[in-house]
């Protein structure tokens, strides 16, 4: 089990009241929430081992420089010198991220990132490494790319809270999507996602590119029937898609995760009990992580 931690800490931060506060009144809804996370995929999903990767760059230069305005819009405002690719967070969810990063390392659950790579990178990686079945826990759509049934890599996609999720495996993404896993980053390039400043192809929407794609195979296939006059294309869509060609050069490279990039050496088994339980003591008795920290621990404790 990989889990997209950011993606998941931002979903308790939002899913998790405030009024959620450590002894002395600091907000640790992100905290408590993340953990409460991590008891029910436990108890459903019952995984081996179980990786929470990591944000080292968010932004990765070399993707910020094929297209320059990826994921511009979360960036900080008035950023001091030096500092020009923080990303705006929250003021009660930023000082909740090294608590969560300490309790993990406790815990004993694998915390891996890499420079200049995002979760996602480490996550494709992973994935693509792994000799057994793997499910991700992300709520980014963009990791739908790594679903292939003939491998046993599904997406558990969380819908609201830390109870309901959707199991995203071929036949949801060919039903929701009409593309396999293995289409997905070609339709994504093409659409564009404002959430990440990719401005995808003029006049193509999700649903004409899962069209396109099923025409012409893949974004290969359909930039040469662009190029080639006497395909069916209207004539609007072979002029937006020949316009869009720059942008189409860079975009797979942005929009893929890297399935290929440098790990540490690391323990992904599931711990059954705490790697240092005297500091999570004291991280629980200081941030007062009461019951959450209570039920994840008893939850690790009986998968022995």
């Amino acid at each position: 089990m990989l889990l997209d931690t950011a993606s998941l800490y931002f979903r308790a931060y939002f899913g998790v009241p405030e009024s959620v506060k450590s002894p002395d009144g600091v907000p640790v809804n992100a905290v408590r929430g993340l953990l409460d996370f991590i008891t029910r995929l436990v108890q459903d999903h019952r995984p081996d081992q179980l990786v929470a990767c990591m944000d080292a760059d968010w932004r990765p230069q070399w993707r910020v420089d094929l297209i320059p305005t990826y994921k511009t819009h979360r960036l900080a405002p008035e950023q001091p010198p030096g500092e020009q690719n923080t990303e705006e967070i929250p003021d009660t969810l930023s000082p909740q991220v090294p608590i969560i990063e300490q309790v993990l390392d406790a815990l004993g659950i694998a915390r891996v990132g890499v420079p200049g790579y995002e979760a996602d990178d480490v996550i494709g990686t992973l994935a693509t490494r792994a000799s057994v079945p793997v499910r991700i826990v992300t709520g980014d759509r963009d990791l739908f790319q790594l679903v292939d049934d003939a491998r046993g890599v599904q997406v558990v996609y969380p819908l609201k809270g830390v109870g309901a999720a959707q199991l995203i495996d071929e036949a949801a993404l060919r039903e929701k999507y009409g593309v396999t896993g293995s289409q997905y980053a070609d339709m994504a390039a093409l659409r564009g996602d404002p959430s990440d400043g990719l401005p995808g192809v003029k006049g193509i929407g999700e649903k004409t590119a899962a069209q396109l794609i099923h025409e012409y195979g893949d974004l290969a296939g359909i930039r040469a029937a662009a190029a080639d006059p006497f395909t069916k294309l209207t004539p609007a869509r072979r002029r937006n898609l020949l316009e869009g060609a720059a942008y189409l050069d860079v975009a797979p490279t942005v929009v893929r995760v890297a399935t290929d990039i440098p790990l540490p050496d690391f323990d992904p088994a599931l711990p059954h009990e705490p790697l240092d339980p005297m500091t999570l003591e004291s991280l629980a008795a200081r941030w007062g992580l009461g019951s959450s920290l209570t039920r994840v621990l008893d939850t690790l404790a009986a998968t022995r």
